[in-house]
Order: C-alpha cells, then sequence, then structure tokens
C-alpha cells in the first residue's frame, strides 16, 4: 500500500501556530522531493512549499516565507510543515505530495508530483 497521510489540521485563531505532518507508507521519502500545497476555499491549489529528497534545498511561496518552515526526517518517514503567525488566507486544505523528478530549486510544478494525500483542514479564524 503506498500513500501520504497528513496530519496535524485544526482550527487555530490568528497568529497561531500549527505543525502539519506528512507520513509515508509502503515506500521511503530519501528518494523523494516533497512539496505542501493548499487550498482554499474557491481558491487554486497552490504550491506552498517544497523540500529536496537531501533537505539541502528548501522553498516557500512569498505569501509564507519567514512564517512557513518545511523540514523532513527520513529516519521517521516523515515530512513536517511548521506554520507560525498564521492569518485567515491560510485557511484551506493542506496537501502534501510527493515526486521522484529532481529541479535544481525543488520546485517541480503540481504535474510532476506522483502521490498525494488526502489533505487535513487548516482553518485560520477568531
Amino acid at each position: 500500500q503506498l500513500q501520504l497521510v497528513e496530519s496535524g489540521g485544526g482550527l487555530v485563531q490568528p497568529g497561531g501556530s500549527l505543525r502539519l505532518s506528512c507520513a509515508a507508507s509502503g515506500f521511503s521519502l530519501d528518494y523523494y522531493a516533497i512539496a505542501w500545497f493548499r487550498q482554499a476555499p474557491g481558491k487554486e491549489r497552490e504550491e506552498v512549499s517544497c523540500i529536496s529528497s537531501s533537505g539541502g534545498r528548501t522553498n516557500y511561496v512569498d505569501s509564507v516565507k519567514g512564517r512557513f518552515t518545511i523540514s523532513r526526517d527520513n529516519a521517521k518517514n516523515t515530512v513536517h510543515l511548521q506554520m507560525s503567525s498564521l492569518k485567515p488566507e491560510d485557511t484551506g486544505v493542506y496537501y502534501c505530495a510527493a515526486t521522484i523528478f529532481v529541479s535544481a530549486t525543488c520546485w517541480v510544478g503540481m504535474d510532476e508530483y506522483d502521490y498525494w494525500g488526502q489533505g487535513t483542514q487548516v482553518t485560520v479564524s477568531s
């Protein structure tokens, strides 16, 4: 069974924090670049952050820079997204995705991702 499972979502107030986790089952994440995507209500899915297979390269969409941190723990076959200073516009369903495609930046485009999780809801509201 090959799957990615997200966890850690929930309801938080603006300014709060959440730590999302993406755990792989059935395969090792060691050779995959991982990205977090989110889809806000009424909006297109957007790539939020990515991390290379080695963990040595990360990228973030401008709107989350300085607030979100992506990391990976290959020993636990898990990737995390630490989200701080959350804003209402961060609300959405967050998905993790894995790709074997290698790029210089770790951004590879949504169509390049081979595995997707089911998503976890993040709601930022007072």
